[in-house]
C-alpha cells in the first residue's frame, strides 16, 4: 500500500488532504449530533457548521442564495432529482453523448416510463460540443438540456457560456452535471448562465464519499419526488416546499458535509488555479510521453486547453481491463479499465468492442515521479505485447 501509485483520481480523490481527516475527526467526535432538530446549543453548533458550508459551497459557484443550496448524497442522487423533478410526459430533454449513466440512465427510464423525448448529440472529433448542434435540437416541448461539464473519459471541458446563453435565451432550464468539474476549474451561475448545478463532495473537492449537492437558480423549480423529515414546521402535512427543505429529506451526512467543507477551505488556502496547473502540467508529461510509446492509442488528447487531468488510452492488442491489471499487479498502480460508466463516449470512440479503455486521473498529490513511472511501466506493457 505504502508503493501505491494512485492514478485513479477520476473515481474519487485519493488521499484527501490531511486536514480533511483531522477536521472529520474532530467534528464528529465533539459535534456528531442532529443538526436543526432541537434548540440545545450542541444541536445549533452543527447546524451553524451545515450553514456555513452552504454558504461556502454557494460563493464557489457564484450563487447568491444558500438556502438555494441543498445537500444530497451524490450527484448521481441531485441528478435523478432534477431529471425526475423537472420533466413529465410530453416533455422534450438534450443531452449529449459524453454524459455519465447518472444522467443516461434516469433519462432512458424517463423516456420509457414517461415518454419522455430524449435528443443525443455527439461530440466532435476534439470531444466538444457544439453549442450550435444544442441550439437546433431546440424544440417548442424542450424543457432541459443537461450536459456533462468536464468528461470523466476524455477530460474535455464543455463551453458552458456559449450553451448556457442559447438556453437562456430560448427559456430552456440549463443544467449541468459538475462531478468531474467542481473543485478543478471555475464554474460561474451568472456569468456560464446556468440554472442547476449537481455536484459531488468526494472528486474534486476533495471530501469524503457520501457527499454532494445541488444548486437551483432562484425561479427554477423542481417538483417533489420524495417527502420526509426536515426537521422544522413537523404538522405540515406535504413536504415543504421552500429551499433547502424542498430537496432535502431526512438526516443528512453531516460528518460528511464536515469533510467537503474541510476539503473546500484547503481548495481555497492552495487555490484552485494553481492546483489545476500543476495537474496539467503532469498530465502533459503523461500525454508526451505515451504520445512516444509504438503501439499506444490516446483519444481526444492532441489540444489540453480546457481539459482536466484525465487521459484515456489503449495499448495495441491488448484489452483493456488486461492493462490495468498489470499496472495494479506488477507495479502498484492504481488506475480504472472498461467503459467509466459512459458507455456512449466508448461507442462513439469505438472502444467498446474491446473493453472501454484504461483512464489515469491525475490528483492534487500525484508527482512527477508517479507519472514517469507509469509511462515507463506502460512501455515495459507495450514491448511485452510486442514479443508475444
Amino acid at each position: 500500500m505504502e508503493n501505491l501509485i494512485y492514478l485513479d483520481n477520476g473515481a474519487t480523490s485519493f488521499p484527501k488532504p490531511d486536514e480533511v481527516y483531522t477536521f472529520m475527526d474532530s467534528f464528529y467526535r465533539n459535534f456528531g449530533v442532529n443538526p436543526g432538530r432541537s434548540g440545545y446549543d450542541l444541536c445549533m453548533e452543527t447546524g451553524d457548521l451545515v450553514d456555513k458550508t452552504r454558504k461556502l459551497i454557494t460563493d464557489f459557484f457564484n450563487g447568491n442564495d444558500p438556502k438555494r443550496l441543498c445537500f444530497c448524497y451524490n450527484s448521481t442522487d441531485a441528478l435523478n432529482l432534477i431529471i425526475f423533478g423537472i420533466l413529465k410526459k410530453g416533455d422534450h430533454a438534450i443531452t449529449t453523448t459524453l454524459e455519465h449513466n447518472s444522467v443516461l440512465r434516469p433519462l432512458y427510464h424517463q423516456n420509457k416510463f414517461n415518454g419522455v423525448e430524449v435528443d443525443y448529440v455527439p461530440f466532435g472529433t476534439n470531444g466538444f460540443i457544439d453549442p450550435d448542434e444544442i441550439k437546433n435540437k431546440i424544440k417548442a416541448n424542450t424543457r432541459l438540456v443537461i450536459i456533462n461539464h468536464a468528461s470523466n473519459v476524455i477530460g474535455t471541458i464543455q463551453p458552458l457560456e456559449a450553451i448556457g446563453r442559447i438556453c437562456r435565451e430560448r427559456g430552456v432550464t440549463f443544467a449541468i452535471d459538475a462531478s468531474q468539474s467542481a473543485g478543478k476549474v471555475p464554474i460561474d451561475m451568472e456569468q456560464h448562465h446556468i440554472d442547476i448545478i449537481a455536484f459531488t463532495g468526494h472528486k474534486s473537492l476533495l471530501g469524503p464519499t457520501g457527499t454532494g449537492g445541488l444548486y437551483v437558480r432562484d425561479g427554477v423549480e423542481i417538483r417533489h419526488t420524495r417527502a420526509g423529515g426536515t426537521g422544522v414546521r413537523s404538522a405540515e402535512r406535504m413536504h415543504l416546499d421552500e429551499y433547502p427543505y424542498r430537496l432535502e429529506y431526512g438526516t443528512g451526512n453531516v460528518v460528511g458535509i464536515a469533510g467537503m467543507y474541510a476539503g473546500l477551505k484547503w481548495i481555497e488556502e492552495k487555490g484552485m488555479d494553481t492546483i489545476h496547473k500543476q495537474e496539467m502540467r503532469l498530465t502533459r508529461i503523461l500525454r508526451d510521453g505515451l504520445n512516444e510509446l509504438d503501439g499506444v492509442v490516446l483519444y481526444c488528447q492532441n489540444e489540453l486547453t480546457d481539459h482536466i487531468a484525465v487521459i484515456s488510452f489503449n495499448v495495441d492488442g491488448m484489452e483493456a481491463l488486461n492493462v490495468g491489471t498489470l499496472l495494479d499487479g506488477e507495479y502498484d498502480i492504481a488506475c480504472r479499465t472498461g467503459l467509466h460508466c459512459a458507455p456512449l463516449v466508448h461507442e462513439q470512440l469505438g472502444t467498446d468492442r474491446i473493453g472501454g479503455a484504461v483512464r489515469i486521473g491525475i490528483g492534487p498529490f500525484n508527482t512527477e515521479d508517479h507519472i514517469r513511472t507509469a509511462i515507463e511501466a506502460i512501455g515495459e506493457i507495450v514491448d511485452f505485447q510486442k514479443k508475444k
